[in-house]
């Protein structure tokens, strides 16, 4: 029988459980004001910018054109964004928050900051730096670029 390293041998493993752990707790903080992880990130990036085209959107989120609009769709449901025909081409259109989506972006801020804080509360200031420093260092060496949005 051949060697398998246990699962708890792998950094990958040990990463998971904590990415799930963050992201899910997220999620459910994210429930309590009716948006996803998915909306949250899309209305982030539209907060303190000037209109955006979808496209833009969808390259800047690592999501196809018809994911984008979907998510846009649900949102303007939500009143929280508007689409608009574009200032510069009036073939195309761009998304921007509603007054609704610039009031509510800060509140989920917040919540993004208390879930950080309450996953991280236990490392000092400098293993927080050190912690981020390693995974963006990754993030640059395996070229990553998409924006995790689930």
């Amino acid at each position: 029988m051949s060697e398998a390293a246990e699962l708890a041998d792998h950094l990958g493993y040990w990463l998971r459980i904590v990415s799930n752990h963050v992201s899910h707790s997220f999620a459910r903080k994210l429930d309590a004001k009716h948006v996803t992880v998915a909306e949250w990130v899309l209305m982030r990036m539209l907060f303190g910018k000037a209109p955006m085209a979808p496209s833009l959107l969808a390259d800047k989120m690592g999501m196809t054109r018809g994911a984008i609009t979907k998510l846009a769709d649900r949102l303007i449901e939500k009143e929280l964004i508007a689409r608009e025909p574009s200032r510069h081409d009036a073939r195309s259109q761009t998304l921007r928050l509603t007054k609704r989506g610039q009031v509510l972006v800060p509140e989920l801020a917040a919540l993004a900051d208390r879930n950080e804080a309450e996953c991280f509360a236990h490392l000092s200031g400098r293993d927080k730096k050190d912690l981020q420093r390693l995974l963006k260092e990754t993030v640059l060496r395996l070229g990553l670029t998409d924006i995790p949005v689930e």
